[in-house]
């Protein structure tokens, strides 16, 4: 179309127009702009393992405005949090402060209530989401086949405490041996976690009323067919071995309840200290924790595999234990295979040493059971987090995965995330960074100890303090400090 005023009239109108930005501008813009909002220093390094999509802020209602606690910042606030050995709220905010102060923005206020009542606001179902997402990356990204080309779940349960408020007693009630002030809430959770990545696939919360079987029961969708359910003795049971089965899901455990079947009752002798073995279906009564109708679906009869272990290994607690598998093919999976199989069944325990005493779940410091569980959540989605790190710095490096140390990666973590989030970083800053981030973790390796005794012990004398024998408000402290109780008012 031609211009048809007196003025310039030889040029066309659109070579006056500015030309319209194309959508992957006008994004690329909107991006920029949430990202200079984002004052976590590990969202992009971590992006890969926890995707974006989860964080974005709601259409309506609770954490649909971006603020500076967005659902995103709060998020990586609490990711941080956790990672911390302060593990305090007011580290979150001091670190929110840093973040602003070199990007230029408010600096919030030091306050840290709009920091806990945007974690409040964090959803339940967002943090499960994430943590089966960090789950499946983890699986796909290290070697899952380590036993015959099969998965190796390996399952067993611990003990957490909390604050003594009343709503965690509620819930998750002390001993009934400790007076009322004077003991904290305990729960117990019971995870599986894939042997050969020590990722963690899922997880449940109990009281000390909860036993680890029926929790293993409410995760049995996590075991896939061909997997291989490594458990010690206490998840021995006909219920258990016959239903995984169903699911093509063998199992490996150690013998419990019942006496061990001898050669002359075996069903058939594989060879010394291996046979094969019949187990009758137990009779139905009120202690079985399943209903009838479960108990009249199993089969009349289980065929087993029954091998004898002798410990020669000075510092054991036991000489020889007995274990039961539905391996029954013994050219496919010779009993030494199997015992060594389960031998490496106290990694799990080392998984659980890493939560809990590295990562600082053992006592946990919400005082309501909704942040409870999101506080358990997020120490996880950390976990699995630092484990994918760990996959991927042995695969670069070629190094064993089980000799790589936990809390070496966690403090080289630690210590890079003010680093990778530095303002002036280029992406060729960023890559050479994260290349000698991975390299300082594969360099951390533990020694090779076979056969080391490790007593459960403790070397050094904790203070002469006095216990707490009654609520803080009754106790009458004793003049000498040296005495183990209080004198009753």
């Amino acid at each position: 179309m031609k211009n048809t005023t007196l003025f310039l009239p030889g040029f066309h109108l659109h070579t006056l127009r500015k030309k319209p930005r194309s959508a992957q501008q006008l994004l690329a813009d909107k991006l920029s702009i949430i990202k200079q909002k984002s004052l976590s220093q590990l969202a992009d390094f971590l992006s890969k393992f926890i995707p974006s999509h989860y964080l974005q802020p709601e259409q309506a209602g609770t954490h649909s405005r971006r603020r500076i606690y967005s659902k995103e910042n709060t998020f990586w606030g609490f990711f941080s949090q956790v990672l911390d050995a302060d593990g305090g709220c007011q580290e979150v905010v001091r670190k929110l402060q840093a973040a602003t102060a070199i990007k230029s923005m408010l600096l919030p206020s030091s306050s840290t209530a709009a920091y806990c009542q945007a974690r409040k606001k964090l959803s339940q179902f967002t943090l499960d989401d994430i943590l089966v997402s960090t789950s499946e990356t983890l699986q796909s990204a290290g070697n899952p086949h380590g036993f015959h080309d099969r998965r190796v779940v390996v399952v067993d349960g611990t003990g957490l405490s909390m604050p003594d408020t009343k709503e965690n007693q509620a819930v998750w009630p002390q001993q009934k041996s400790q007076k009322l002030g004077c003991g904290f809430p305990q729960a117990t959770v019971c995870a599986c976690f894939c042997l050969q990545t020590g990722g963690l696939l899922s997880y449940e919360v109990g009281n000390k009323k909860s036993h680890e079987l029926p929790m293993l029961r409410q995760q049995w969708n996590t075991f896939k067919p061909g997997d291989i359910f490594l458990g010690d003795k206490l998840f021995c049971s006909y219920f258990d071995l016959a239903n995984l089965k169903k699911r093509a899901v063998d199992s490996v455990v150690t013998l419990s309840r019942r006496l061990p079947v001898t050669e002359t009752e075996a069903v058939k002798v594989l060879s010394e200290d291996d046979c094969l073995i019949s187990w009758k279906k137990p009779k139905q009564s009120k202690q079985l924790r399943y209903s009838q109708q479960e108990w009249e679906a199993l089969p009349d009869e289980l065929v087993l595999r029954q091998i004898k272990v002798t410990v020669n290994t000075p510092g054991f607690r036991v000489s020889s234990f007995y274990i039961i598998t539905t391996l029954l093919d013994a050219d496919a999976y010779c009993a030494s295979d199997i015992s060594d199989l389960y031998f490496q069944r106290w990694n799990v325990e080392l998984y659980f040493r890493d939560i809990k005493t590295t990562m600082g779940m053992d006592i946990l410091r919400c005082k309501t059971p909704d942040m409870i569980h999101k506080e358990i959540s997020m120490h996880l989605i950390a976990y699995n987090c630092i484990r994918h790190l760990i996959v991927e710095a042995a695969e670069k490096h070629h190094v064993d995965v089980k000799r790589m140390s936990f809390k070496g990666s966690l403090q080289a973590l630690r210590q890079w995330e003010p680093v990778l989030g530095h303002a002036h970083n280029t992406k060729k800053a960023l890559r050479r960074l994260i290349d000698l981030l991975y390299k300082a973790i594969a360099s951390t390796i533990i020694p090779d100890r076979p056969g080391r005794r490790e007593p459960r012990a403790v070397k050094r004398r904790p203070k002469p303090f006095q216990l707490l024998t009654m609520p803080r408000h009754e106790m009458k402290e004793t003049e000498h400090r040296g005495r183990k109780r209080a004198k009753q008012p």
